[in-house]
C-alpha cells in the first residue's frame, strides 16, 4: 500500500512537472496547473496568490471556489487581508501550513450568507525556488478541516515545481528584455550610420544647390529641401534617443537635460533625495520624461519646462510641469491622447500612479508616482 501510494505522488508530480515545463504564460499555466492538481488528488477547490515585492497579492488563478469566494467578479478575493497572506508577507509561512480557518470564508458567514458550499478551511504553501518567494497556493475541500502531514509534504513539492518554473519564466522574461535592449540599441547604431548620415548629406547638398542657383524658383526648391532634410534629422535624431539614450547610464535627471537640449528646451530640474533606483523603474521614468518633455516642444508654446525629482520610503515622484498653453481635462474624463495613456499604463505597470494637472492658459503638470524595493532590479 505504502509502494502505491508513493508511485501515485511520483505520477502525480511527473505529471504537473510536464505542464509547468512547457507553459509561458504565467495565469493560464497556473490554471491548468490547479486543475490538474485538483483532478488527480480528488480536492476540489484551490487559488493562487501572487505577491509582488512589496506584499500586494492578485488572484491569479482559481478553480471552483464557492459562491461566497466569487461572486461580483471575485471581488471577496481581490480586497482586504487575510491570515495566510499575512503570515506569508511578515514571514511566518515558510513551509506547507493549515489554515485553521479562512478569514475570507469567516466574513461571508458573518454576513449571514450561506453560499460556502461546505469549505471553512484550507492548507497554504508558500510559492519558492531558492531565497525568492512569488506567492501562495491554497487548497481546501468542502468539510475539510484537516491536511495530513503526507499531504502537506506533496502541496509542498508541487509548490516547489510552481516556484521554479515562475523563476525559469522570469529570467526568459528578463533575457528577452536585455535581448530587446540590444537590439533597440543596434537599431540606433544602424540608423545613426546610414539614415542619419544620408540626412545629414542630403541637407548639406540642399544647402550647397540653394547657394549656387541662380533663378529663383530652383533657389527656393533647394531651401525646401533643405527644410524638409533638417525637419527629417531632426526627427531621426529624437527616434535615436528614444531607442537609446545617451547619458542615462549618468542618471535619468542627465539623459533628460541631453534630450531636453536636443528638443531646444531649456529644462530645469530639481533632486530630493539620494537617487539610486532599480533599472526597470529608472527606465520607466526615462520613457515617460520622454514623451511628456516631446508634448512640451509639441504643445506647450513654450521653450522651458522644469522637472522634480524625490525618493523617499521606497517610492519615487517625478513631476514634469510647463507653463504653457494647456488644456481642457478633468480627472474623471478618459486621457485624451494615446501618448498620456502610455505614461498612464507605464507606471501603472508598475504598481505606480498617474496625474495630470492642466486647463487653459494653465500649463501642464504630469505627477508620477512609482514604488520600489531598495536592492531592486
Amino acid at each position: 500500500m505504502v509502494g502505491e501510494k508513493r508511485q501515485s505522488e511520483i505520477r502525480i508530480l511527473k505529471e504537473i512537472a510536464e505542464l509547468l515545463n512547457e507553459g509561458t504564460e504565467i495565469d493560464a499555466l497556473l490554471k491548468e496547473v490547479l486543475q490538474k492538481l485538483l483532478h488527480i488528488t480528488g480536492l476540489e477547490t484551490g487559488w493562487v496568490f501572487l505577491i509582488d515585492d512589496q506584499g500586494e497579492f492578485r488572484l491569479a488563478a482559481e478553480e471552483k471556489l464557492p459562491p461566497a469566494l466569487s461572486r461580483d467578479s471575485f471581488k471577496p478575493m481581490c480586497k482586504g487581508d487575510c491570515w495566510c497572506i499575512d503570515r506569508y508577507n511578515d514571514g511566518r509561512l515558510k513551509k506547507a501550513s493549515n489554515i485553521i480557518e479562512c478569514k475570507r470564508i469567516e466574513d461571508a458567514i458573518a454576513e449571514q450568507r450561506n453560499d460556502t458550499n461546505g469549505l471553512t478551511h484550507h492548507a497554504s504553501v508558500p510559492l519558492r525556488a531558492g531565497d525568492e518567494k512569488f506567492g501562495i497556493l491554497n487548497i481546501g475541500s468542502p468539510d475539510k478541516m484537516h491536511f495530513e502531514p503526507e499531504e502537506l509534504a506533496l502541496l509542498e513539492s508541487i509548490a516547489f515545481q510552481i516556484g521554479t518554473a515562475l523563476k525559469r519564466i522570469k529570467l526568459t522574461q528578463l533575457e528577452q528584455e536585455t535581448a530587446l535592449a540590444g537590439e533597440r540599441n543596434r537599431l540606433a547604431r544602424d540608423l545613426h550610420d546610414s539614415v542619419n548620415q544620408l540626412l545629414f548629406s542630403l541637407s548639406l547638398t540642399a544647402r550647397g544647390g540653394a547657394e549656387m542657383a541662380r533663378d529663383p524658383e530652383v533657389k527656393e526648391t533647394f531651401s525646401y529641401m533643405q527644410d524638409l532634410a533638417q525637419e527629417a534629422l531632426s526627427e531621426m535624431r529624437a527616434l535615436i534617443w528614444q531607442l537609446k539614450p545617451r547619458g542615462l547610464e549618468n542618471g535619468i535627471i542627465c539623459a533628460m537635460q541631453g534630450y531636453s537640449q536636443m528638443l531646444g528646451i531649456k529644462l530645469t530640474s530639481k533632486v530630493n533625495g539620494v537617487i539610486s533606483l532599480p533599472g526597470k523603474v529608472e527606465e520607466t521614468l526615462w520613457r515617460i520624461g520622454q514623451e511628456a518633455l516631446a508634448n512640451c516642444k509639441k504643445h506647450s508654446g513654450q521653450s522651458t519646462a522644469e522637472v522634480t525629482l524625490t525618493v523617499e520610503d521606497e517610492k519615487v515622484m517625478m513631476v514634469i510641469s510647463d507653463c504653457g498653453r494647456g488644456f481642457h481635462y478633468s480627472w474623471n474624463n478618459e486621457i485624451p491622447s494615446l501618448g498620456l495613456k502610455s505614461m498612464k499604463n507605464r507606471a501603472e505597470a508598475l504598481n505606480g500612479t498617474f496625474m495630470l494637472d492642466t486647463g487653459p492658459d494653465n500649463g501642464t503638470k504630469i505627477e508620477i508616482m512609482i514604488p520600489f524595493k531598495k536592492g531592486g532590479k
